[in-house]
């Protein structure tokens, strides 16, 4: 069992919904980086989503975009990544980390060479937005040997076929994106979400969370009740822009804080 579905049967278990949140690792500066992803479990992350710098982030909204911009020009890269993970590792050893990113990074490194380096860091899972289901069934494979989890995004416009397939390659849990559109953008319709989940569920029996549009406690609240953890990262992304570098831990742990409170109100 992979720490990711350790996690999701625990929180099953106390009957909690899970909290996911992300980060660009480098952003708002190299050495905040392992800080911040301490602060966010302070602040009630179950699950913690590394998003690697890249040039051209094709499915993000203009809020992570200026965080990859960011962590650029420090010079982070996938090595570096890699190292905060390794980093966070020596005081936390239970919280999965998954990285989010592209293909091009990984393709750089050559692919067994990135899952072994990712599993010594102690990576738990990987969404690469630019790998199909499809087409990265042996990917998805080694990432597994090495008890990592490939995972998955899912939309409102996913065909059955590739639910379907989702559902064959996949495991830790399944991302379903609840916007057309890129991160950050929109207004959720969590009665559209609900439809939509009941009719993934038909054919992926991994747990959901749901991403893209979730900005506060009520919004968080209101997904969580008909999922199995929310994502968010544009929101925590925008607190750090707004905050000075000395005060971005506290402020993304207090801030983290009220979601948590949020959704625990939820009879799961």
């Amino acid at each position: 069992m992979s720490r990711i579905q350790k996690t999701f049967a625990d929180l099953a278990a106390q009957k909690k919904k899970a909290l996911i949140t992300f980060i660009t690792a480098g952003d708002p500066a190299p050495e905040l980086t392992v800080p911040l992803l301490h602060a966010l479990v302070e602040g009630g992350a179950d699950i913690l989503e590394l998003g690697v710098p890249f040039s051209d982030p094709m499915a993000e909204g203009p809020v992570i975009q200026r965080a990859c911009e960011r962590a650029l020009k420090f010079g982070v890269n996938m090595h570096d990544v890699l190292g905060y993970v390794k980093s966070f590792r020596e005081k936390n050893k239970h919280t999965p980390i998954v990285l989010m990113g592209y293909a091009n990074p990984i393709e750089r490194m050559g692919m067994q060479t990135f899952i072994d380096a990712a599993h010594a860091a102690g990576v738990d899972g990987a969404i690469v937005v630019d790998y199909p289901p499809e087409e990265c069934v042996e990917f998805a494979q080694a990432l597994q040997a090495k008890d990592m989890d490939p995972i998955f995004l899912l939309a409102p416009t996913s065909t059955e076929e590739r639910i379907k397939q989702v559902a064959k390659v996949g495991s830790g849990f399944s991302y379903y994106v609840s916007l057309r559109g890129v991160t950050g953008a929109g207004n959720i319709d969590t009665v559209e979400v609900s439809e939509r989940i009941a009719s993934i569920r038909k054919h992926v029996k991994l747990p959901i969370g749901v991403g893209f549009g979730i900005r506060d406690a009520s919004t968080a609240k209101a997904v969580a009740s008909v999922s199995d953890a929310i994502v968010i990262g544009s929101r925590i992304i925008q607190e750090l822009e707004n905050t000075p570098a000395a005060q971005a831990t506290e402020a993304v742990r207090l801030f983290l804080s009220d979601i948590r409170k949020a959704i625990d109100e939820i009879d799961a």
